[in-house]
């Protein structure tokens, strides 16, 4: 039996075991959106060595402004906000018991696969120190690893809102977003108007949470069908005129992610660019939703969007550790392009595709053992407190370590 025909044969089983219920069109958003996410970290971060042979990070967006526009494509967490605004509205309908209950369960699916990729690095480095992994090297890795994690904590947080998202909703429709817009917007205006000499530092985080609660919104709104294809319009045409009026009119900074050097980023935290790119973007979700549930139909378009979709807070946790588990070894052979040069150049970029394979392969080889931190907890297993506990230490040592405070 050829290979195809096995895949071909475990395709088709995926299909028939999908209930017909099954929004295949959100979980192939879902999925499209979490693919980004290792797509953009490999694309648009390198690393560069110093004289002791240890791991820098560096970024090609230093040397090649043009390629800004990638992460116009590659900022896809707009899309997972929406989606996930949509399914947790969706989940938060079904649930048997109460809210607290809703949200704990919600959390502890979230919370395991951090805990354990933090847990398993803080194990890990004392033994690649002891091997004779520079520590500048290890404090790379660390910070790399912890970057991606960030998220999960702002999840939480609007995931809790949930609630009082689906009131707004229900009060505005699909409006119930336009405050939240508005607040970055004023924010913004005090961070680079003409007051902007005059405003603390601290002030640009209050964009955190309306910033990221704004995609949330609309998937709310859209799971309590309060945006149509009209609004999806509106959306995609809004978003896109705001989006173009910011970098031509007000010269917000091109790229959706940070580049070093550069004293404004649009995402850490995100600024009113992040929020109109969003906008477009979920008003072409929306409006193509129809169109990728017919693609997913097909059973060898569905069963990927499957496996993504059950290893998805792997793939978030894991795929940096993916690309270091190449990188690192390398630092010991010297300047490997793509690997351990300097992005600076058009062979660091060829070389970098070449690359992105290996990083899949060995994400692939590192989820078959992590995943099961996706899972709930094995039941049977003495001392479950303890574990968590000891886990708990190791995850909030190894964030010590990562966050430079040690």
């Amino acid at each position: 039996m050829s290979a195809l025909t096995v895949l071909r044969g475990t395709a088709g089983r995926i299909d028939r075991q999908t209930p017909a219920h099954r929004d295949r069109a959100v979980d192939g958003l879902r999925a499209l959106a979490l693919l980004a996410v290792p797509a953009g970290h490999w694309m648009l971060g390198g690393f560069t060595l110093d004289e002791d042979g240890a791991l820098h990070n560096a970024s090609p967006l230093s040397a090649f402004g043009a390629l800004a526009p990638a992460s116009w494509v590659l900022q896809m967490l707009g899309i997972f906000f929406l989606v996930g605004g949509y399914a947790s509205v969706l989940s938060y309908r079904r649930r048997a018991g109460s809210t607290g209950a809703w949200l704990k369960g919600r959390v502890v699916r979230l919370g395991r696969p951090v805990l354990g990729v933090t847990a398993v690095w803080a194990l890990a480095a004392p033994v690649l120190y002891a091997a004779g992994v520079p520590e500048a090297t290890l404090r790379t890795g660390a910070t790399l690893v912890v970057q991606p994690l960030w998220f999960v904590g702002v999840y939480v947080v609007v995931t809790a809102l949930t609630p009082y998202c689906v009131r707004a909703a229900h009060r505005l429709g699909g409006w119930a977003a336009a405050p939240l817009l508005a607040s970055v917007a004023v924010v913004d205006l005090l961070r680079y108007g003409p007051l902007s000499g005059s405003v603390p530092s601290w002030l640009s985080v209050l964009n955190v949470l309306p910033g990221w609660l704004f995609a949330y919104q609309l998937g709310v709104s859209w799971g309590e069908r309060r945006i149509g294809r009209r609004g999806a319009w509106l959306l995609l045409v809004g978003g896109a005129a705001l989006f173009a009026v910011l970098l031509l009119v007000f010269h917000y900074p091109a790229s959706m992610v940070g580049v070093p050097g550069e004293a404004r980023t649009n995402s850490h935290p995100p600024s009113l660019l992040v929020l109109a790119l969003a906008s477009a973007q979920s008003g072409a979700a929306i409006l193509l939703r129809d169109r990728l549930a017919a693609l997913l139909a097909r059973p060898a378009l569905w069963a990927p969007v499957v496996v993504v979709n059950l290893s998805a807070m792997t793939i978030l946790c894991w795929h940096q550790s993916a690309m270091l588990a190449a990188a690192v070894p390398a630092s010991f052979v010297g300047e490997v392009t793509g690997l351990t040069t300097a992005p600076d150049s058009l062979g660091w970029l060829v070389a970098r595709l070449a690359w992105l394979p290996v990083f899949a392969a060995l994400l692939v080889g590192i989820a078959r053992h992590t995943r099961r931190f996706e899972g709930p907890p094995r039941a049977g297993r003495g001392a479950p407190a303890l574990r968590r506990t000891v886990a708990g230490l190791l995850a909030a040592g190894f964030a010590v370590f990562a966050l430079g405070l040690a």
